[in-house]
């Protein structure tokens, strides 16, 4: 299905026209008079509009003022979570990306940065990275219903032509209420709070995994359940994802994470944020299905995120190397230079207690893993890793941000009470 989707996108793309028009772009510093509207390529079926990116005038920011690519301010159909694509997904980004967007309003954005990285990504030897389908990008940024936007890409040693930045690339605009219910864009946050267990069929020919995932908690220390809002509740559209599942034999280790896609959200835009990524890590990046394990909002609501059973262990696309026997949590949110809330924080922590718990794992405790490789530490590499370890312990990345990293020891702290140690 990946396959299907990846080829469909880049037809659509290559037959998609160019619509040159004379309009009003809105407020703003440095805003052009008129713009092109962009004819739109896949929204209608999929929530997506796919750009791709061309080369820009000469910009001083290239040291010899080319190699920029981009797209001019131009309109579009409303979406409101986007990123940049490109083909190869083993290919770095050296460089540097912003975007800025004009609300519905007709107030444009500042430049925002997109983060340039490859490091949330399934495992290199996983039968999901060998369909071939699988795209590199940068984190989705939340921007909130949009119909306007201007994008550049520049190399980071300012080459001209662009040798310097991969192939291929492209802007993603992703609407996420495309064919969700009306009550379930609305209101989802309120909805289908529960267990999210379900039937489950293992994907077959996947390495490194075993079993149906099933978990049983020790009588001792199993940590309380917390409540769990199910795909269901966010909206899932389930006809996107593979219909088979891929498990580990259990969660030995919790990655902590940042969705670095911005603060400026309500919680109850939550499940629409979700929604927006879902469809970028598997329309526009190929995946098998969203690649963290679970979500958590600034008002402490905790998302189911890949399917699979949230009882079990499901092998997500969170920390490259380290996707086996581990669960990825990742806050929505930027936690470089701001501090998560108390209740994210409590949830993450009372989610952390309750996974180990299966296992019967100590949440202050730590364990030697061992890299598959594509990530900080080479195949094969063995290093001794918290039990409740942030995404730059097993990549190098700032992931999830200095204020959230500096939490991890009251995180783990607070998971270790949870369990009644």
């Amino acid at each position: 299905m990946r396959a299907f989707i990846a080829s469909t996108i880049g037809v659509t793309c290559a037959a998609a026209l160019a619509v040159p028009l004379v309009l009003p772009l809105g407020t703003g510093s440095a805003v052009a008079a008129s713009a092109p509207r962009t004819a739109a390529t896949t929204t209608e079926a999929s929530g997506i509009q796919s750009l791709p990116l061309e080369p820009l005038a000469p910009a001083a920011r290239s040291a010899d003022g080319g190699g920029e690519v981009g797209l001019p301010a131009r309109e579009t159909e409303p979406f409101s979570l986007l990123g940049v694509v490109w083909a190869d997904a083993a290919e770095e980004l050296h460089g540097e990306a912003e975007v800025r967007t004009r609300a519905l309003d007709g107030e444009w954005s500042g430049w925002q940065p997109l983060e340039t990285h490859t490091d949330h990504a399934p495992d290199r030897n996983t039968a999901e990275a060998a369909a071939g389908a699988l795209r590199g990008g940068t984190a989705p940024l939340w921007v909130g219903a949009s119909d306007a936007v201007e994008v550049r890409v520049w190399p980071e040693d300012g080459t001209a032509p662009v040798t310097g930045l991969p192939e291929g690339l492209s802007l993603e605009l992703i609407d996420p209420d495309t064919g969700v219910d009306a009550a379930v864009a609305v209101d989802a946050a309120g909805t289908s709070v529960a267990t999210a267990d379900r039937g489950a069929t293992p994907a077959t020919g996947v390495s490194g995994v075993s079993g149906d995932g099933a978990q049983s908690a020790p009588a001792a220390y199993p940590g309380p359940r917390p409540p769990i809002t199910t795909r269901a509740g966010w909206g899932a559209d389930e006809s996107l994802r593979e219909s088979a599942f891929a498990y580990t034999d259990m969660v030995k280790t919790v990655f902590v994470h940042h969705t670095a896609g911005g603060n400026n959200y309500s919680c109850a835009e939550a499940p629409a944020i979700i929604r927006g990524i879902y469809r970028y890590h598997v329309q526009s990046q190929g995946w098998r299905d969203v690649g963290y394990n679970f979500f958590v909002d600034k008002c402490g609501t905790i998302y189911e995120g890949r399917a699979g059973g949230v009882d079990r262990a499901v092998q997500g696309a969170h920390t490259a190397g380290f996707n086996h026997n581990s669960m990825g949590v990742a806050l929505l949110g930027s936690h470089g230079s701001s501090a998560p809330t108390k209740e994210a924080l409590n949830a993450v922590s009372q989610l952390s207690a309750w996974k180990l718990g299966l296992s019967g794992i100590n949440p202050k405790s730590s364990r030697n893993r061992t890299s598959m490789g594509g990530g900080l530490y080479a195949k094969g590499v063995t290093v001794k890793m918290a039990n409740i370890s942030g995404h730059r312990d097993g990549f190098a990345t700032e992931c999830p941000g200095e204020q959230l990293y500096a939490q991890l020891p009251a995180i783990r702290s607070t998971a270790a009470g949870f369990q009644g140690r």
